[in-house]
């Protein structure tokens, strides 16, 4: 039995059956219908993929990554049950180049445990999910976050992937030089697979500077459509903001009535302006200046860190006020369109939201264009089901339509599988021509990104 072959290859304290972790691996975030592995491996290096891996091919069993469970389309659930690799146990930085602004780590640590190593040093990781996930699986997803407007996605960090192979082969899919003319970008084609076409195994990453000042604001507006529009005003003025994000009203007073917070209930913009005290200064007045002149109401600005950190909680804050009612689960659209789409979207997206009468909100990283829905419904009642999806779904095909994705940084995982022939075309047959040469027995996170 192809258990009794870990234990013999791995070691048994690498390897768990226990129904706590077995329950644990089963799900994460989404709505998704839980399903439980067969197996749970921890291992500890490469050389322990490897050996994963062999079992796998071995006895054609499939194998799912996962980081910390905090994604929100069912990546890490595990269709056809087997393993799942759990890679907590591979947390540790392989090589820190301060000098060179790079580090390289495997794929288990987190967001904040890496920021807490790199900010001694006066460098930080910028990208910012919300969520405190691994590296690994923001690189696997193609994460992105609030900073996204200046930093870009994890693709745009990433420098070198070590991957493990269906075959058990290992490869490097770049260097440590921040640039390259040589070859296909490998390394952007694994950022985003999802765990489809590769196991990472380690990762080196770009780091930046930390910015001497930090300004963050806050203003509203009587309606969401001009909250749309100051976003697209602000960007084509050239301001360069480091974050900017939209939260409509119902939002609002749903994080207020959370977190006891007395934030005022409307459709709001959040800033942070990042460089020089006089630079971030004079952004910031700037942007003052035009939200005013679109008749803008409550501006105010924090530049201590304690006063950033509570205007930004209410934010990070926003899907466990919605989730945080017992019986009730939270799905909800991340789509991404072109920035003078957006007033247009955000239109559709209140429209749709209000339509389906659930409990439901808007907001999202509107500096890139890319925003989501949030729907609380109970998820033994069909017909809520089929309404809080139908606005998911109504909202994606619209996203295309206009030139845009159905998913901006969640990923595609369960649940954006439908909208792949839409958005892709022709391109999905070549993608999944990828997925039959690097993995022709389908072996590695099956049922992901396209059925």
């Amino acid at each position: 039995m192809f258990i009794n072959e870990l234990k013999t290859r791995l070691g048994a304290d690498k390897v768990s059956q226990s129904e706590a972790e077995l329950f644990r691996h089963s799900k994460d975030e989404s709505a998704h219908p839980p399903i439980e592995p067969e197996v749970v491996c921890f291992p500890e290096n490469t050389a322990d993929i490897v050996t994963i891996i062999s079992v796998a091919d071995k006895f054609g069993i499939s194998v799912t990554p996962y980081g910390a469970g905090s994604g929100l389309e069912g990546q890490i659930i595990p269709m056809k049950r087997g393993i799942s690799i759990d890679f907590e146990r591979m947390n540790k930085v392989v090589e820190f180049s301060p000098e060179d602004l790079t580090i390289t780590i495997q794929p288990g640590i987190t967001r904040l445990q890496l920021n807490d190593l790199t900010n001694r040093q006066g460098l930080q990781f910028p990208i910012d999910p919300g969520a405190d996930a691994t590296i690994g699986g923001m690189v696997a997803t193609n994460a992105s976050g609030t900073t996204a407007v200046k930093y870009g996605s994890m693709r745009d960090q990433v420098l070198n992937l070590e991957i493990v192979l269906a075959s058990g082969k290992v490869i490097r899919t770049g260097t440590k030089a921040k640039k390259s003319s040589s070859g296909y970008h490998l390394s952007g084609l694994f950022a985003g697979s999802e765990g489809t076409l590769g196991i990472i195994t380690e990762i080196t990453l770009r780091l930046h500077g930390i910015p001497e000042h930090v300004i963050a604001a806050r203003c509203t507006f009587d309606d969401i459509s001009t909250c749309a529009e100051a976003a697209t005003l602000i960007l084509q003025s050239g301001i360069p903001v480091l974050r900017m994000e939209l939260i409509d009203d119902k939002s609002i007073a749903t994080i207020n009535a959370y977190g006891d917070y007395h934030i005022p209930v409307a459709h709001s913009l959040f800033f942070e302006f990042a460089g020089t005290k006089s630079g971030t200064e004079e952004e910031a007045a700037t942007a003052e200046e035009l939200m005013r002149e679109l008749g803008c109401n409550h501006w105010e600005t924090a530049d201590t860190s304690k006063e950033r950190a509570l205007l930004w909680k209410a934010r990070h804050e926003l899907a466990y006020a919605y989730s945080h009612t017992e019986g009730v689960v939270v799905t909800g659209g991340d789509v991404c369109v072109p920035i003078s789409k957006l007033p247009e979207m955000v239109n559709l997206a209140r429209e749709l939201v209000e339509e389906s009468g659930l409990k439901s909100g808007i907001f999202g990283h509107v500096g890139d264009g890319n925003f989501h829905t949030i729907i609380a419904f109970d998820p033994n009642k069909p017909e809520e089901r089929k309404r809080a999806e139908y606005t998911n779904e109504a909202l994606a095909m619209r996203a295309i339509e206009v030139g845009g994705s159905c998913t901006g940084e969640h990923g595609v995982g369960l649940g954006k599988r439908k909208f792949q022939h839409a958005e892709h075309g022709e391109a999905l047959e070549v993608m999944k021509q990828m997925k039959q040469m690097l993995d022709p027995k389908n072996l590695l996170n099956p049922g992901k990104i396209f059925l």
